[in-house]
């Protein structure tokens, strides 16, 4: 019992807090719509699995350990970061509530969204290593940690459906949409700036 509510408690702060799983969301949601930014919320949920199963046969902690490998991982999600954010700056949409619908992208192409940038990300790996490495005890069976790594991507599906809901919700949206550009620009620099913040970190003890 002590295990999991250490692996809930940890789980809970980490999906709040905020990083580029929350601004793609929140431009999905509030430029399309909920239905978008809830598959977009179910693709990071899965791309959490990514990290929960390399990590349950132990490849992470090769990535870790390998200066190399975890480089390459790192400037991938950093790219990926980058390219959503300049998408977002050279968005010149003016976009009305109707019309954001009509130009949703694919519930396949929204799920991606979101998958890529959670299965991209270092930084979700080095929490779940961190997590199945410090918390989950030696010895625990197999089904504890695939019910953790469910767990963890509940978590994330339901807080991040939770954020789409709110800023695809009809206030919002035309508050938001009525500033599109700015808004646009806003989260374009946002997600260039975590791209290439995580480009520059390092590897930390």
């Amino acid at each position: 019992m002590s295990e999991l509510l250490a692996v809930a408690f940890i789980t809970v702060l980490a999906v709040i807090s905020p990083g580029p799983d929350f601004a793609m969301i929140t431009r999905n949601s509030y430029a399309y719509g909920a239905r978008s930014g809830l598959m977009s919320a179910f693709g990071i949920a899965c791309g959490v699995q990514v990290h929960v199963i390399y990590t349950l046969f132990g490849i992470a902690l090769l990535i870790v350990q390998s200066p190399l490998l975890f480089t390459l991982m790192k400037l991938a999600g950093a790219g990926y970061l980058v390219y959503l954010g300049w998408r977002s700056l050279r968005s010149h949409g003016a976009l009305q509530v109707s019309e954001a619908h009509g130009a949703a992208p694919s519930p396949f192409a929204a799920w991606r969204s979101g998958f890529l940038t959670n299965a991209l990300n270092p930084k979700t790996m080095l929490f779940v290593v961190a997590t199945y490495t410090q918390l989950v005890q030696p010895g625990s069976p197999l089904s504890h940690g695939i019910g953790y790594g469910l767990f963890i991507s509940a978590a994330h599906w339901l807080w991040f459906s939770l954020v789409a809901l709110f800023f695809s919700a009809p206030p919002v949206r035309h508050r938001l949409l009525a500033y599109q550009r700015h808004v646009d620009r806003l989260l374009g620099v946002a997600l260039i700036g975590l791209g290439a913040a995580l480009a520059m970190t390092g590897i930390t003890a």
